[in-house]
């Protein structure tokens, strides 16, 4: 395909002085970012690896690799110690999107983990006596919590990929509860700045992180033993120990009885959850096949349509992040929120035109609106759209990602979250529920059409969520990445694919580089780094910019012809681990 030239010059810009705006007090919610980088060095090993957000986290998956176990094995150990010693970013009270590839067969295929509505939600779930609950009153208590689904997720790819016994693969994170942890930097900080305001109040939660009023400061020793008898319940007897029985009993409890914001869970729409294997997503890319999510991760069809609409322009031709790059991929990215916001949600609920929306005609004539100066992008009319109303809803970044690669060359992608820091602050047996809920549009309703990601029982909720995975032009696996961040996971990751495919960064030169979002509202540049001197150009070609501290935790893998390169967000205190 020839590729586009860039038909305007940025580079003749006036440099203005940087006005600065302060972010608004949504923005202000990300308090793992960092904005001084620490140089993170290309790990390899030659034959399987882990890449994960805690040192303790990467190590039980490795040792589950070295045992014999397959990737998804590894991936159900990784998730578990997350759960213990990073609650605040996942867990088993959560969800999670799984990509999943089978090297022998060359088969690709998705696990839907997300959470979904109780049976008795509506549209006006967040409503106060007729009025419209904020985004903060709502997230709290148990008005905001799904039906979890990352165990009943795990549990399928474990019956159709597994290697070890599933009791094996709980067994360093039981050690690990009952002897203790050390609580981190990152963690304490979260807690004493008190980023969930519910942590506070609602016990058992508020005795757990904060002991005797103050917050668990960093170093401390923190045991879990209600975990641990879980999880070696739940090792022995399966997931039905999870959504039924005493736990399910008490997780009901919890979210029915919660002293704030009472939800509507039923011990039926715990036993009745099931997990979606659906089919991978995937476009072509210059000589690449990417592979995402499908719906309702509105993450993997963005990322998806972001390549597509780059895919038009010579990339390989700019410096990476100069002002031309920067310009060409946030416009890009603003024509893909413009779509996600207006038709991007659970597609068992909701017409979702995604052939349409990633069909190359349509992304031909959707290029064609970036131009030389920054505009308000509405959204299209892809082949199969239906009229729905533009949703927005805050979505915040504790979440997390692994990418895992074994010694048969299996592969998963998985990104996995409870939504804002500690969820909605509710706490049964040891682990947090999600506050998940509050990814719908609290407003069913705008200018008299429906939102697609409205509220309705037995739901999922929208999420930006994007585990990917990368095909050379032989169809052999390049690239296994993800990233947690919000809706800014979608601009983390397209910008980490172009720094790899186009720019030939190994992938931890990718994944360091300074980070810029753009989700059609304005321009947020990493504070702290060499992107800053761009801002005044970026000012002078129409753009809103605000300097931020950009909260990415992307981990990923290449796959090379005779080794394994892994890298680690310098952002995050994560690990890569192998053999």
């Amino acid at each position: 395909m020839k590729k586009t030239s860039l038909s305007f010059s940025l580079l003749f810009c006036v440099l203005l002085p940087l006005q600065t705006i302060a972010a608004s007090p949504q923005e202000t919610r990300e308090p793992e970012a960092a904005t001084g980088l620490v140089k993170q060095q290309l790990t390899h090993y030659p034959r399987a690896m882990v890449a994960a957000a805690h040192p303790l986290a990467a190590d039980a998956g490795k040792k589950i690799l070295a045992a014999g176990g397959s990737a998804i094995d590894a991936a159900i150990a990784t998730q578990l110690m997350l759960g213990l010693v990073e609650p605040q970013s996942s867990g088993i009270g959560g969800g999670a999107f799984i990509l999943h590839f089978q090297a022998d067969t060359g088969q690709l295929t998705s696990f839907d983990g997300r959470e979904t509505a109780p049976a008795a939600a509506g549209p006006w779930l967040f409503s106060d006596n007729g009025k419209m609950m904020g985004w903060r009153e709502a997230y709290v208590g148990g008005k905001s919590v799904g039906v979890p689904g990352v165990l009943k997720a795990l549990a399928d790819a474990h019956q159709q990929f597994g290697k070890l016994p599933w009791a094996q693969l709980f067994a360093e994170t039981i050690t690990v509860a009952e002897r203790g942890f050390v609580v981190n930097e990152r963690m304490a900080k979260q807690l004493a700045l008190g980023w969930n305001q519910g942590l506070k109040q609602l016990s058992p939660a508020k005795d757990f992180y904060y002991p005797n009023g103050q917050a668990l400061a960093a170093g401390t020793v923190l045991k879990n033993p209600q975990y641990a008898t879980l999880l070696r319940k739940i090792a022995t007897e399966g997931v039905s120990a999870f959504y039924q029985g005493e736990n399910a009993a008490a997780l009901v409890q919890a979210v029915n009885n919660a002293t704030i914001n009472p939800g509507q869970l039923s011990l039926d729409d715990l036993a009745n959850y099931q997990a979606q294997q659906k089919d991978a997503v995937c476009i072509a890319y210059r000589v690449y096949q990417i592979c995402s999510m499908t719906a309702p991760s509105s993450g993997g069809i963005a990322v998806l349509q972001i390549m597509g609409l780059l895919e038009q322009y010579d990339l390989k031709a700019l410096k990476p992040n100069s002002l031309d790059a920067v310009h060409l991929i946030s416009q890009a990215s603003r024509l893909a929120f413009a779509d996600r916001d207006r038709y991007l949600a659970d597609p068992d609920f909701v017409t979702v035109p995604i052939a349409g929306l990633l069909a190359p005609d349509y992304l031909k004539q959707r290029a064609t609106l970036i131009g030389a100066r920054d505009q308000q992008f509405v959204a299209g009319q892809p082949q199969g759209a239906i009229a729905l109303a533009t949703g927005t809803v805050p979505e915040f970044p504790n979440t997390s990602h692994l990418s895992i690669v074994d010694a048969a060359g299996n592969a998963v992608s998985m990104t996995t979250s409870i939504e804002n820091v500690f969820g909605s602050g509710l706490m049964v047996n040891g682990y947090l529920l999600n506050n998940q809920l509050t990814d719908f549009s609290l407003e069913p309703v705008v200018d008299a059409l429906l939102v697609a990601n409205r509220v309705e029982g037995g739901k999922r909720p929208r999420s930006s969520m994007a585990p990917v995975m990368v095909f050379d032009a032989d169809n052999q696996l390049k690239l296994v990445i993800g990233s947690p961040g919000g809706s800014r996971i979608i601009n983390y990751v397209a910008q980490s694919l172009v720094a790899v495919l186009d720019w030939q960064l190994d992938v931890q030169q990718a994944i360091s580089l300074p980070r810029f979002t753009h989700r059609n509202d304005y321009l947020a540049l990493e504070a702290g780094t060499d992107l800053v001197e761009l801002a005044p150009a970026l000012q002078q070609l129409g753009y809103d910019v605000r300097l931020q501290d950009l909260n990415s935790g992307l981990h990923a893998i290449e796959v090379m012809a005779d080794q394994l390169a892994g890298a680690a967000d310098p952002r995050r205190e994560g690990k890569v681990a192998g053999f």
